[in-house]
């Protein structure tokens, strides 16, 4: 089983996690699964700063997060479950006890207030969330696209994140050559190529001095370029 975060120093995880193969828990959100159980499906998003939590004092309730799903930034879900390929909406709350069924989006900012059962295929938004309409064939095949966009872009930043200080600065240095080196100047090889006449990166002997210091004619020629 591969288990995949996106981890910071301002990720809080409190543990009593189901986890299936693939998803993706992004910068400042917290899962607390201290009193209940959480379970979170393939392909899930939870977004910056999102919280999702449980419920044990005040009824006993678990929370349930399907595949496909994307739980915008700032979001909250809290004792709720949320059925396969749905997006809730960044600041979207949906409270306990409340069931978002699948191929269904909560507009950003909207309550599902406890207890409520939000249809599938459906759009709905408010503060108590209402159904405004049917989703579009196009909207719902939107909401796969986008947990794989998510997904994707969660595999680049997973792999920035495990760089370590080193590796950071090489990236740095990099970029600053590209930038700075002169098109027609002799380039380091590509990732992946290597030139075996290169000395410690800094070019082949014999090229490196076949400038126009060394050989004046050279200025001459490039001058009536």
């Amino acid at each position: 089983m591969r288990i995949f975060f996106i981890l910071n120093h301002f990720i809080q995880l409190y543990f009593s996690l189901l986890i299936k193969s693939y998803y993706s828990v992004w910068y400042g959100a917290t899962v607390r699964g201290d009193v209940h159980t959480i379970s979170i499906g393939d392909n899930t998003s939870i977004g910056d700063r999102a919280v999702i939590h449980v419920a044990k004092i005040q009824g006993d309730s678990p929370t349930m997060i399907g595949n496909n799903v994307t739980i915008g930034a700032g979001a909250i879900i809290h004792a709720a479950t949320i059925q396969d390929s749905c997006i809730v909406g960044p600041s979207a709350q949906v409270l306990d006890g409340s069931i978002v069924e699948a191929n269904s989006i909560i507009a950003p900012g909207s309550v599902v207030t406890p207890g409520t059962v939000c249809k599938g295929g459906s759009l709905y938004a408010g503060s108590p969330a209402k159904e405004v309409r049917e989703l579009t064939s196009e909207e719902v095949a939107s909401i796969l696209e986008t947990s794989e966009d998510t997904a994707e872009l969660a595999s680049l930043h997973a792999i920035e994140c495990a760089k370590d200080d080193v590796q950071v600065q090489a990236d740095v240095d990099k970029y600053e050559d590209l930038q700075d080196r002169d098109p027609d100047y002799w380039q380091p090889p590509k990732d992946g190529q290597v030139d075996d006449l290169d000395v410690l990166g800094q070019g082949v002997p014999g090229r490196i001095f076949d400038s126009t210091l060394t050989h004046p004619e050279k200025a001459l020629e490039q001058a009536k370029k």
